[in-house]
Parts: structure tokens; sequence; C-alpha cells
């Protein structure tokens, strides 16, 4: 079995990590520890916090006693163990907040400083692009961004081997790449990012021979990575958002010289898939490239923003969840479960099409993970019991008003005799319910905050996700009105009706009394045993076969 590794580059490729964890929770990476590297310009932006968190709470729902992160299982959910690494190039420290700081142009004999200088003012704008913050990412100049994030790497890996002043950041990295190196032809590696914007899109291009020329300098030579071997994939998502454009105050500073214009996006998206077919270096370092894309008008991201100024970055960048992210991190699970394609010369390119009828995208399962070895059915079963799961914990027992959410519904397995999870703490089923909250909803007084898959479907609406438009409600009234067996929009998965009063709940309840976790679910924790037990419950009452 191939060890897996998933990058998430700026903005974008965390909110696509953001969905590949998502998936890892719904139970759809059975069996595997996934070794995951977010990097970025931005040590502060938001959505690298966001889905930082997101992974550290993952990891706490998983873990059990000192078993930190716990360990993979199958056919349930959280099955995946996922190891979180962190890299961000540090241009916050006096002497590194610029380009032309950065590279000391004025430093060295006259005659160097003279050629440093006329080589950068032939590439790069002297007044604007060698003189803008990096700290908030490359801003769409995608030519300074490349060389830069390529050398932040490699300044990483001669810092280890020097051993002093070495930062956190530099050996996160140096174990995430050492994992791979490890791992030799057996990794397969996915890479998260964007190609119209900066930080992605300057470092999909790079990041193989960043991390090949990385192995060399910590080893002296004596390493490598085979690209002949390695099994590298990647996303070449292109615009998909828009965002208020930058006035002329805002740019009237040094600092802010340079800010992306999300007018140019579609124009960036052309010129770096016109690069990506013909760069020699990205035709031989991957082997797969997944092209997504967003074919009707993009929508604005910050409509909430009364200010005339664009967000570069840092705390205040916290944009909603897209479906085309979700679609990359399904390009993630079918390079990583694919069994072909892996033998080519050069990048194979792959692309989808999904219905598109009265101005809307109307989305089924089998246009996320397709149809072979059953996958469709599997993504059906897994997102609809975790869904289905979370409106219980939410609604049903509250969590999502501050009450009790999972803790209640121990107390009812109690009630029903099943007294086996009674150990589980207070803690534990505030983790579990705060990560229902990420993925689904909570609410703020009356006001509904929506999750990642509210957002996701948002993105999508009016045009038909998924599941059946009653459960995506915004109301606390018709929250607590729905029934959480008739969530799908395929009748065949409700869950039976029983009891005088045909109630779906009573006769899900009867499953989880008859049913028990499987030796094959390689649980062990009590924890683990009473998340398989309920995945277990909700699949029969799906109608799906567990066997």
């Amino acid at each position: 079995m191939d060890k897996l590794f998933v990058i998430a580059i700026g903005g974008t490729g965390m909110r696509c990590l953001e969905s590949f964890t998502h998936l890892c929770g719904i139970g759809l990476f059975d069996n595997q520890e996934i070794e995951i590297l977010t990097l970025d310009t931005d040590q502060n932006n938001g959505n690298k916090g966001r889905v930082e968190e997101l992974i550290n709470l993952y990891n706490r729902v998983k873990t059990s006693g000192s078993i930190e992160g716990g360990t993979p299982n199958a056919n349930t959910f959280f099955s995946a163990k996922l190891n979180l690494h962190r890299f961000w190039t540090n241009y916050s420290s006096p002497g590194r907040e610029n380009y032309k700081n950065l590279t000391k142009i004025s430093t060295g004999t006259a005659e160097q400083q003279k050629a440093n200088r006329l080589i950068s003012d032939l590439f790069l704008d002297k007044s604007s692009v060698q003189e803008f913050a990096l700290e908030h990412g490359y801003r769409a100049q995608t030519h300074l961004g490349s060389m830069l994030i390529y050398h932040g790497i490699v300044e990483a890996a001669r810092n280890i081997i020097k051993g002093s002043s070495v930062e956190s950041q530099e050996r996160e990295l140096d174990t995430f790449i050492g994992k791979l190196e490890q791992a030799g032809a057996s990794a397969r590696v996915f890479i998260f990012g964007s190609v119209f914007g900066g930080t992605g899109a300057s470092s999909i291009p790079v990041i193989p021979k960043a991390l090949q020329d990385f192995v060399k300098i910590r080893s002296g030579g004596n390493a490598s990575i085979d690209f002949s071997k390695a099994k590298f994939g990647s996303t070449l998502l292109t615009g998909y958002f828009t965002f208020n454009k930058p006035d002329d105050k805002q740019k009237s500073s040094k600092a802010n010289s340079v800010i992306a214009d999300s007018s140019f996006f579609p124009l960036n998206s052309q010129a770096a898939l016109q690069f990506y077919q013909s760069d020699p270096t990205v035709q031989k370092c991957y082997k797969l490239l997944y092209h997504i894309g967003w074919p009707i008008e993009s929508k604005k991201i910050d409509g909430k923003n009364e200010t005339n100024q664009t967000i570069t970055g840092g705390t205040d960048q916290k944009n909603p969840c897209h479906v085309t992210e979700l679609l990359c991190a399904c390009a993630a699970y079918d390079f990583f479960s694919r069994t072909d394609g892996f033998d080519s010369v050069k990048a194979e390119y792959l692309y989808k099409a999904v219905e598109f009828k009265d101005n809307s995208f109307n989305f089924s399962f089998d246009d996320f993970v397709g149809n072979a070895n059953k996958a469709g059915e599997l993504f059906v079963n897994r997102l609809g019991a975790f869904f289905s799961l979370a409106h219980i914990s939410l609604t049903k027992n509250g969590a999502a008003f501050d009450d009790t959410g999972i803790k209640g519904f121990i107390t009812q397995c109690e009630n029903q005799k099943l007294l086996q999870y009674s150990t589980i703490t207070d803690a534990e089923c505030k983790d579990i319910n705060e990560y229902f909250k990420l993925f689904a909803y909570t609410f703020k007084g009356t006001q509904l905050i929506p999750g990642w898959l509210y957002q996701v479907r948002n993105s999508v609406a009016p045009g038909k996700f998924l599941f059946d438009s009653k459960a995506f409600q915004d109301s606390q009234a018709e929250l607590k009105k729905l029934d959480v067996g008739t969530i799908f929009m395929d009748e065949k998965h409700h869950w039976s009706k029983g009891g005088f009063f045909g109630d779906r709940y009573s006769t899900f309840v009867e499953k989880l009394i008859n049913t028990n976790p499987k030796d094959e679910q390689k649980v062990n924790t009590t924890k683990e045993k009473f998340l398989a037990h309920i995945f277990n419950a909700l699949t029969i009452s799906q109608n799906f076969d567990i066997n």
C-alpha cells in the first residue's frame, strides 16, 4: 500500500484541504496514515488557521489516552490518521519584508550591486514588485513567487545543515520531507493550490523540484527524489471567485503597491494553463493534473466587506467554502485510490463534466468520485451517515444551541441498556460536537452560522446538491421538525418507518441495539467502538450493505 502525502499551498489550497479533511472525517480513507503539509507565506492567514484548527480538532476526536491522533481504522468515521506539518516562509523579520530587502540587492561589491540591480530591474518592476510586503503572499506575481518559494525551501535545508537558529517550521518541513524520502517509490503526493492567484500558482510548478533539492542538500548529495518513480499529482484550479477591487488609496503605500485584482483571474488562468502544457519540468515531475474550474459567473466572496479595500491576507482572510474545492478533494481521492495512470513519461490531464440546466449545476454523488468499484455508493453512504449524525448531535440533542449533543445521545443509549459507552468523557463529547459544528452548522442566538457542508451547498444553490433541500434548513424551528431519516433525494436510502407512530428515529435506535462494531473495522478504544457502532447502524438504516 502506497504512503499518502498532501501539500496545501496558499489560501485556496487551504480550503481544498478543508474539504479533504472532511472526506477523512466521513471515513473515505480507510486504513491510511496521511502526512499533511500546509505551506504558505502568510503564517497568520485565516484560511490556514481554520484548516489547521480543523485538523487539530480531528486529531482530538481520534485521540484516546496516550495515543495522540489515534490509529487508522476501516469502515467507520474518522478512519484515517492525519499527521499535520506546517511550513511558512519568514517574511516578517527585519530585512526580510520585501524582495529588495530579502535579496540584499544593495550588498556586496559595487560591481555585484550593479549586476543585482540590473537583473532585478529587468524582470521585476522597481517601484512596486520589488517593494510590496511579502507576508500576505505573492499577490499574483508568480514570476517572483516561484523563485522565492523555491529558495525558501532550499534555505530551510541549508539552515538545517548548519544546525543553528533552525526555526520550528523548518523542522516540521524536514520531518515531512524525511517521511517522503523514506517512502521512496511508494509515495503518492497530491498538491492543492490554484493557478490564478499568487502563492499556489507560484508554487505548483516548482514544489517537486524544491523538495528534490531539499533532499539533495540535506543529504550532502547522497539522496534525491526520483521523478520516474515518485507519483506527484495536483489540481489546476482556475478562477472561481471575485473580491473587492483595490482602490488607489490602499495601493498608495509601498507595502501595498501590488494587490491582486480578481478581474485578471481569467487571464491569469489562461496563461498558467498554457505554461503547464509546455513546461518540461511540470511535464516530467507530475503524473496526473486535474483541471477544475467554474465556467459560470464567479461569486463575490467579500460581499460583507463594507470597505473599498481588498483583504490581502492575515486573520481576516476566511473565505467561504465552495464546491470546486470539494471537487479538488475528490481529485485527491481519485489520485490516491486509482491503480493506473502512473506509467506515462509526461503528465496526463484529467477533467469531468457535470449536468448544467436552467443556469445551475445539478450534482449527483457519482459526479464527485465516479462509480468505479462502487465509489459513488461508498461516498453517498459515508457522507449521508455523517450528515445524519451531525443533525442528531446538533439539533436532536441540541449541540448547535449549546446543549449536550453527543453526550445526550449516549444518555439515550444508556436508557436502551447500551451501557458500554458511559465512560466517554464530557470533553471527548464536546470535541465531537465541535467538529460537527464546523462540518455542518451552529447557531449564534437565532442566527445560523453555516459550516463547511452548508457553505459548499450555498455555492451551488439554486442547483441540486446531493441531499434534499430540506436537509439544509436555516431556522431552529424547521431544523427541529426535520426527519433525519429522509435527508436523501433518493427514497431508497430513507430510514424505514416503525412502531405505532411510524417513527423513523425509533427504527434507527433498534438498528443500533441490534448491531455492534466489527473486527474488520479495527477499532480498539471505547470512543472508536462508539463511532463504529453508530456508523454501522446508520449504514443499515440507509439500506447499504456493510458486509
